[in-house]
């Protein structure tokens, strides 16, 4: 069994690059750089403070500051239908997906509590933190799913779903909430999935108001080939009547000319700026990250070497503005910063199994580094000196 409550160091492993070689997890666990270290928060299967039990596939996450509370970390469970709900009020009592929560002490990051929030959804992948509290997105097109939902992370039992469908159905991956302009990006994960933003009408009212896809131009652009460097200008296309029975958002958007993407991923807002993932793009399939300044479209980090970037996934940014991201590749997968030149160090590698990382997100203060093992079932926090992947 993996110890819970015990920080873990690591000794010599490779993948090594830039910043030298990780070190070696005597648990067998997550080989991490030297002077960092993790920790088990809690595991699919154990009992959660409301009598459930914590449900398998943990996914994408979001750090709250909930006054009073702590720091609440709400999370994704991405399982889909035919498997048991995993409890009430459900959306849909035939699927097995939905939101957690864990609340955490912010000095000691000792786990307090947790329960659900969410239950009767559909492969909850990714989804994004908002101040009206946490977006979770449906991978999911079956009958009845792809949608939206949002989530209170105050709230100390499972809650009525609430669906947002302006938001519009499609197979989400991430939504990644702008606090400057209230816009919330949207990423799909599909081979030609279109990158969408919800603009609402008005502040009182966040989650009224008009979808729109990106577009490079008048002729749908396919971006999968784009290499590190290649920038272009954005304008949007409005969209309408974006909850189609069938799964066709994107196709009529690039019939008006919205550009592609190679299965977008996750997605997050900093100063204005996009950071998102297309977790099969670039120049050899493996993986870019886009920056948008609100004009300008970019490559910021293309993978030619599944060795230093192979499938990125969940991305964040911290505090100081270092960007970090997770891989859905083969193998054992990695979380990775991309340095302010574009180059990308390895922080640390599952060692566990060769399931994907998901959900990296940071502490409000920078200090902590949380992610899951999805196959293995771990939630995990990480401590060490984050900022010195920051900008200078």
């Amino acid at each position: 069994a993996f110890p819970i409550h015990r920080w873990l160091d690591a000794r010599d492993v490779p993948p090594s690059g830039r910043r030298g070689a990780l070190r070696r997890d005597p648990a067998g666990v997550l080989d991490l750089r030297e002077g960092f270290r993790y920790r088990i928060l809690e595991r699919s299967g154990g009992r959660m403070s409301d009598g459930g039990v914590v449900p398998i596939r943990p996914d994408g996450m979001a750090c709250f500051d909930v006054p009073g509370e702590g720091w609440v970390l709400t999370r994704n469970h991405e399982v889909p239908l035919r498997f048991p709900c995993i409890g009430e009020p459900a959306y849909d009592p035939r699927a097995g997906g939905g939101v957690t929560r864990l609340v955490l002490d912010p000095q000691t990051l000792e786990r307090r509590s947790s329960n659900l929030l969410l239950a009767g959804t559909a492969m909850n992948c990714s989804g994004g933190a908002t101040p009206d509290g946490w977006l979770s997105c449906e991978e999911a097109v079956d009958s009845g799913h792809g949608f939206v939902f949002l989530c209170d992370p105050r709230a100390e039992r499972a809650q009525p779903p609430v669906r947002l469908d302006a938001l519009g159905r499609f197979r989400h991956e991430a939504a990644a909430y702008d606090p400057e302009s209230g816009v919330i990006y949207l990423t799909e994960d599909r081979p030609d999935g279109c990158l969408y933003r919800f603009v609402p009408h008005r502040a009182a009212r966040p989650f009224e108001g008009r979808l729109e896809a990106l577009s490079l131009g008048p002729d749908a652009v396919d971006t999968s080939g784009w290499p590190r460097g290649r920038r272009a200008e954005v304008t949007w296309i409005a969209l309408e009547h974006v909850t189609p029975e069938d799964d066709v958002l994107r196709h009529r958007a690039q019939a008006q000319g919205a550009a592609s993407f190679k299965r977008g991923e996750g997605a997050c807002v900093s100063e204005g700026a996009l950071h998102f993932c297309a977790t099969t793009g670039g120049p050899i399939g493996a993986g870019q990250i886009f920056r948008f300044d609100g004009d300008t479209l970019e490559v910021l980090a293309a993978s030619t070497d599944r060795a230093e970037m192979d499938m990125p996934d969940n991305v964040t940014l911290s505090p100081d503005g270092a960007l970090f991201f997770v891989e859905d590749g083969p193998g054992h997968d990695c979380l990775r910063a991309v340095e302010p030149d574009g180059e990308v160090v390895t922080l640390a590698r599952n060692a566990a199994s060769e399931g994907e990382l998901t959900g990296v997100c940071f502490s409000p203060d920078g200090r902590a580094l949380f992610l899951n093992m999805q196959e293995d079932g771990l939630t995990v926090v990480i401590e060490g000196d984050f900022a010195a992947f920051a900008p200078s």
